[in-house]
């Protein structure tokens, strides 16, 4: 049974955002299921950190954060069953660890079509669907 949805979301994508959030809420209607989405940001480079304000990395943090609140905000789910969480570190690994830290019984996500330097490199969606311990469901 569906109990907890874990929706990783790249919120530069609004099209890819809009298709997840989508259908996350239409599973999390007919199950009854939590939604957690999340948000998984590459860490600043040291060797940036003498060039930037103070505050660079808050100001980051707090702009996500009200981005995913905002794309929460909207879906048509009570409150208390629907939670953000804004990540640092790399894409797959923290979507992946996330997901066994909560519990998820299914991870939903988005991917682009790969293109052939998919092919050779790798994605981090197919990187998710190879390594995590629970269902994937990926959109494109």
């Amino acid at each position: 049974m569906l109990t907890r949805l874990l929706v990783p979301l790249d919120l530069a994508e609004p099209q890819m955002t809009k298709l997840a959030v989508d259908y996350a809420e239409t599973l999390a209607k007919a199950f009854d299921a939590e939604i957690r989405l999340i948000n998984v940001q590459s860490l600043t480079p040291i060797k940036l950190l003498d060039y930037l304000p103070r505050d660079f990395d808050e100001n980051i943090r707090r702009g996500f954060e009200s981005e995913l609140a905002q794309v929460a905000a909207n879906i048509d789910r009570p409150a208390e069953r629907i939670s953000t969480v804004l990540l640092f570190g790399p894409v797959y690994q923290t979507v992946l660890a996330e997901a066994g830290r909560w519990g998820a019984d299914l991870i939903l996500l988005c991917s682009h079509r790969p293109d052939m330097d998919r092919f050779l490199i790798g994605s981090n969606a197919s990187a998710i669907v190879r390594h995590a311990a629970c269902p994937v469901l990926v959109l494109r």
